[in-house]
């Protein structure tokens, strides 16, 4: 038999380097082109450094042609260097060993006759970022800030930031910030003062935390001769560099009215410019300075309104969107103004579904009387929309429209036509709605039962669709002629229904019918309690043993739990708090607005440009903390419950967490323990459900005398208190701040003012930071950016271990602050209330 004759092998396509031999080829082609003169020698070698760095780009190890790619870029090629450059800037970080290799041609090209040779030099040399030769950057830095032509001053005042990040004592040793500043101010080209802008805040900015001279340096920077300085050269800036400077003037805070009014005369204009980044700058720059002048804040609002229109209609979906969430934003909080214009939100065929979603919110949000009828009408058209997602929406804003009316009258109607579509996800999503509107609107029972009493649980498949359902069978069971019937069936089925959610609403509906329909009911409710106590769920079998140990206490007491007379839902509850959208609305022109949450929210804590820690918070918690259930920190930090920004929502939350879980600080009342649960409980389960004995009982029985006025003994008057020393050097470190502020009680909370001249000061917490501490009340942790600022202050009381622990949050804006005081000794917050409000009256006076 003939041997098999081997197929050649397919040669490599210039596109797929073939790895290891493809190298060692363009190793040799290299070498030999590095000492080549030959008249087509730089066209060879283009065609070779292609082709490195297609293999570069395939993701080809090719750092081993680092000798050959540095001996061949002796040229004056430009585009030569440029790949030259991308190829060393790629290998300097993961070989720092190579990178020395690359100094020596890097410093000669930053002495080049041709500039552009010079700029990319001196930007490779800074994108080095090896450490080990930070020595090498300062000289052509500092050169190159001084260089005659433009593009070389750009490249190294950017250069200067890249060297801080690198090492920052080299950066200040060399006087790097200073000769940025001098530049900043002198500098003919608008590019040039532009980059030395932002690097000075990047360098200031990071170094004020640690630096006094930093920190006033930034108080420059805001001043009102460099900010007019900015505003004035506003048009020879390119789009990017004006929206640096508007977000400067942003924290601009203006002596008087007189220059509130110049700054905007000055950016008139550009509400009108064709960037949309530069629309939105100058719409905060005009927000933020009009907040403590209501009329004309608003006649801001009707000022801004057509450019975002015109914004919203003019970009592409992706700015449309995110021009929408910022007038989504503006509608929450003035939705009057923007009521008019409601045609421009109505969905476009052509409008990308999360644009759609977004003109949806919007939409509920400015309905109000006079324009309700067409909203709705319109809302109703999208209910049988072929997106699915966009038509839930459209029913949902339908029903959250209904729910803020006074006159629902058409719009039920509406919702209940709905309910004739004969779509599964259109009646599960109406009757969640109707089920809400019945908890608000009990009159419109009758109409809404009629139609409701015709559908059949078996063509619901969603299980908040048929959780919603089952709450109405129980709740208007006495209207309803099947109710009992159909609430069997769906006992008889409990094992094929999956939800938890179901369950859970059947066992209470069916309690609900049997107490008022107990013949029909009474079989049906045996079943449920039997399928509950064997549920596999927790919750589901919790509550079915909570509903059998009520009846076989009491059945008139399992009434009154169970089905108490009810009153209507005047307001349901808002799923951002107040301070949340505030928040959002200081974070204006930012990613914040378009997360709808506040920045702390995503991002890590050392990215969190406005906030800055006096000491390292990492392992703080704010609440007390039961010996066996400590919280770690990495925990506590992926719920982010910042010291900064969750602990007066966890003061709010009341003192369920100081002892533990929230579930061992609630006992069932005596009257409601019959012998049958006692006698079940080991003497253990009894002690763990009354901790306090006698004790407890005889405080709750004190408490109620007091509460009726049955002669309780009278307290006795405090005697004045003593006046208040502080002791000069109080050490207190993180964790036991925390752990103190989890467990003490609030002393204290009240508001006081700011002088305007202590507001104006206010420019970064390191002011009153220093300002306190020369008042002995030191400063743990401090955040925030104009005009909200929020310190965490202690103090401590001179010959004694008393602390006071303060949360003291700043509006420079209206020069308000709101303080919160705990202290280890009640009896002395008032005084040290009167210290630490002397203190801060007098920030900014000296």
């Amino acid at each position: 038999m003939a041997p098999t004759v081997p197929s050649p092998a397919k040669s490599a396509s210039p596109s797929q380097p073939s790895g290891k031999s493809e190298v060692a080829d363009l190793k040799q082609q290299l070498r030999h082109l590095a000492g080549s003169r030959a008249p087509d020698a730089d066209d060879q070698r283009r065609d070779v450094f292609k082709r490195v760095i297609s293999c570069m780009t395939a993701g080809i190890d090719v750092s081993a042609a680092f000798g050959e790619m540095v001996l061949c870029s002796a040229t004056s090629d430009v585009v030569l260097k440029k790949m030259c450059y991308l190829y060393v800037g790629v290998h300097a970080r993961n070989h720092p060993d190579l990178a020395l290799l690359t100094i020596n041609f890097l410093q000669r090209d930053c002495r080049d006759q041709d500039p552009t040779i010079r700029g990319l030099a001196l930007r490779s040399l800074c994108s080095l970022r090896v450490p080990n030769l930070v020595e090498y950057l300062v000289t052509p830095l500092a050169t190159g800030l001084k260089d005659p032509n433009v593009y070389v001053r750009m490249i190294a005042a950017v250069g200067a930031a890249k060297l801080y990040h690198i090492s920052a004592t080299a950066c200040l040793d060399a006087d790097l910030p200073a000769a940025l500043k001098a530049l900043m101010l002198s500098d003919p080209d608008a590019q040039v003062v532009a980059n030395c802008l932002h690097a000075l805040q990047e360098i200031w900015t990071l170094e004020a935390s640690n630096s006094e001279a930093a920190a006033r340096e930034i108080e420059t920077l805001y001043s009102k001769p460099v900010v007019f300085y900015f505003l004035n050269k506003i048009k020879e800036f390119s789009e990017w560099a004006q929206c640096l400077v508007l977000e400067l003037a942003s924290k601009f805070l203006p002596s008087d009215n007189n220059e509130i009014f110049d700054i905007m005369n000055l950016l008139e204009d550009r509400l009108q410019h064709a960037n949309g980044a530069v629309v939105l700058a100058t719409i905060k720059v005009f927000l933020h300075l009009t907040m403590s002048m209501t009329d004309v804040h608003q006649q801001v609002y009707e000022r801004i309104k057509a450019p975002l229109l015109t914004l919203v209609g003019a970009g592409s979906p992706e700015q449309s969107y995110s021009v929408l969430c910022h007038l989504h934003l503006l509608v929450m909080r003035a939705p009057m103004l923007f009521s008019s214009d409601y045609k421009s939100f109505y969905c476009q065929f052509s409008d990308p579904s999360y644009v759609k979603k977004l003109k949806l919110e919007m939409l509920t949000a400015i309905a109000n009387e006079s324009n309700t009828y067409e909203i709705v009408t319109e809302l109703c058209e999208y209910a049988g929309n072929v997106d699915v997602p966009i038509a839930r929406e459209s029913i949902r804003a339908v029903g959250k429209i209904a729910l803020q009316q006074y006159d629902v009258n058409a719009i039920v109607d509406r919702l209940l036509q709905f309910l004739e579509m004969d779509k599964d996800y259109v009646t599960a999503e109406t009757l969640v709605l109707v089920k809400d509107l019945l908890r608000k609107y009990p009159q419109w029972s009758h109409d809404c039962i009629a139609v409701v009493g015709n559908i059949s649980s078996k063509n619901i498949q969603e299980p908040k669709g048929k959780a919603a359902l089952i709450w109405m069978l129980g709740e208007y069971s006495q209207d309803m002629h099947d109710a009992p019937y159909i609430l069997e069936s769906l006992v008889e089925n409990w094992e094929e229904e999956h939800s938890p959610e179901v369950r859970l609403h059947l066992l209470t509906a069916v309690m609900k019918c049997f107490f008022k329909r107990p013949p029909e009911t009474q079989m049906a409710l045996g079943a449920t309690l039997a399928a509950g106590l064997s549920d596999t769920h927790q919750d589901v079998h919790d509550r079915a043993l909570f509903y059998y140990r009520l009846l076989q206490y009491d059945p008139a007491v399992a009434e009154c739990v169970v089905n108490p007379p009810k009153q209507a839902v005047s307001v349901f509850a808002d799923t951002q708090s107040t301070e949340i959208k505030d928040r959002i609305f200081d974070e204006f022109n930012s990613l914040t607005v378009v997360y709808q949450k506040p920045s702390y929210m995503f991002t890590d804590k050392e990215h969190r440009g406005p906030f800055e820690y006096s000491e390292d918070l990492t392992n703080l918690t704010v609440g007390a903390e039961a010996t066996e259930n400590v919280i770690s920190a990495q925990r506590y930090q992926e719920n982010d419950n910042d010291l900064l920004l969750s602990t007066s929502d966890k003061e709010d939350n009341g003192t369920a967490t100081n002892n533990g879980s929230s579930a061992s600080s609630y006992n069932a009342p005596s009257d409601l323990i019959g012998p049958p649960l006692l006698s079940s409980q080991t003497p253990s389960e009894t002690l763990l459900i009354n901790p306090g004995g006698p004790t407890n009982s005889l405080q709750s029985n004190f408490s109620l005398d007091d509460l009726l006025g049955l002669g309780a003994p009278e307290a006795p008057a405090a005697p004045p208190a003593p006046a208040l020393t502080l002791n000069s050097k109080p050490v207190l470190d993180p964790g036991t701040f925390q752990k103190k502020w989890g467990q003490l009680a609030l002393s204290l909370s009240q508001e006081c003012s700011l002088s305007l001249q202590g507001a104006a000061s206010l420019m970064n917490p390191q002011s009153l930071i220093r300002h306190m501490q020369s008042n002995f009340i030191q400063c743990i942790a401090s955040g925030g950016q104009p005009p909200n600022y929020k310190f965490f202050f202690y103090a401590q009381k001179d010959g004694a271990t008393v602390f006071f622990l303060v949360e003291c949050i700043i509006n420079t804006a209206s020069a308000k602050a709101q303080v919160k005081i705990k202290a280890d000794d009640g009896t002395a917050a008032d005084a040290f209330s009167a210290l630490f409000q002397s203190a801060l009256s007098k920030f900014g006076l000296s």
